[in-house]
């Protein structure tokens, strides 16, 4: 009996050792040997588990598939706490240990991607732009902009779509932290930000005070999209935005090509006459006053325009071509000025 008690602690001595040196060779030796800082991207979707984990891990050589990548989590877990290995997009050095790994995951930051949307661009445009990262299926996006319950939870009830309050800016992102809902949800927050901050400057200067007491925020913040198409010369925003204030208060048309272009339905590129006869809710050139919405999302430059205008007396402009716009008073002055930068321009 001595000698099979004997015998049966040296088995399990020798397998305990052969375990610890099974378990160690995997827990402290790199999968992969470190070449020089290289590092893998690794993309841990919501709710992925330890083994989903570990799996993506090994199809990018950073460990190996290997069952003691689980033991190792679960001891992780009952000495030190349990790691947080959070879905995102990380970039995970070569030459790690297992265990390196696992501590890696369990501190580091997602890798964090900026995008930047453009002064001006429509809901396609932007959805777009997202779309090309894969950040939004633009489908998706689309739908939701023109969804009366998401426009009523987000307070939009004057709006028939988020065209106009997607607020452009440079957003950072976090893959597998953002949808279409939570990014649209995050430029509408955005813009209204934005518009507090330029009503807050704006306010106790007198023309703003007239502007707001006739117009609400919805067709102030249309007007804003008009001047932000409108204009190539920053400096001729608020210029812009007082020629069409008084066509307004005059009865007069607004006659805004941006305006009719964005009422085509698959606009070609080329504006005809036919178009611009055509009765949409968008042609300025048939229908009075402001168009049924905004044609664009404008940046703080053109709402801050629209907020405090030029006093101006002109009626008028026509592009110079060269992204500034010459202003006339009368209709006279603007059909030379016409000829002038557009008809003599072609006949060249």
């Amino acid at each position: 009996m001595r000698s099979f008690f004997s015998f049966l602690f040296l088995f399990i001595l020798l397998a305990s050792l052969a375990v610890t040196v099974w378990f160690s060779s995997y827990v402290l030796i790199p999968f992969m040997p470190s070449s020089g800082g290289e590092e893998r991207m690794i993309q841990i979707p919501r709710g992925a588990g330890v083994r989903q984990i570990q799996k993506l891990l090994a199809e990018k050589r950073v460990i190996a598939d290997d069952i003691r990548f689980l033991v190792l989590t679960r001891l992780f877990h009952l000495i030190d706490h349990p790691p947080r290995l959070r879905a995102g997009e990380f970039k995970v050095p070569l030459g790690l240990t297992p265990l390196e790994v696992i501590r890696f995951l369990d501190t580091a930051q997602p890798v964090r991607y900026q995008l930047t949307i453009p002064e001006g661009k429509n809901m396609r445009e932007i959805a777009a732009l997202f779309a090309k990262d894969n950040w939004v299926d633009p489908k998706i996006f689309l739908q939701l902009c023109r969804d009366r319950t998401l426009l009523k939870e987000l307070g939009l009830f004057q709006a028939n779509s988020l065209e106009g309050y997607l607020f452009p800016e440079t957003y950072t992102l976090v893959r597998s932290e953002v949808d279409e809902r939570k990014i649209i949800k995050m430029m509408v927050q955005h813009f209204n930000v934005v518009w507090d901050e330029v009503t807050a400057t704006s306010k106790g200067i007198q023309r703003t005070a007239r502007v707001e007491r006739k117009y609400n925020r919805h067709q102030l913040l249309t007007l804003a999209s008009i001047v932000e198409k409108e204009t190539g010369a920053a400096k001729e925003r608020d210029i812009i935005a007082g020629v069409f204030y008084n066509r307004l208060r005059k009865g007069m048309r607004l006659q805004s090509d941006p305006t009719t272009i964005y009422g085509i339905k698959d606009f070609n590129g080329n504006l005809t006459k036919a178009d611009l006869q055509q009765k949409t809710a968008y042609n300025t050139y048939v229908i009075s006053g402001l168009p049924l919405g905004p044609i664009c999302n404008p940046g703080a430059a053109a709402i801050k325009a629209v907020l405090q205008p030029a006093n101006v007396p002109y009626l008028y402009f026509v592009s110079r071509n060269d992204g500034s716009h010459e202003f006339s008073k009368t209709l006279k002055e603007h059909n030379r000025a016409v000829y002038k930068f557009q008809k003599l321009r072609r006949n060249r």
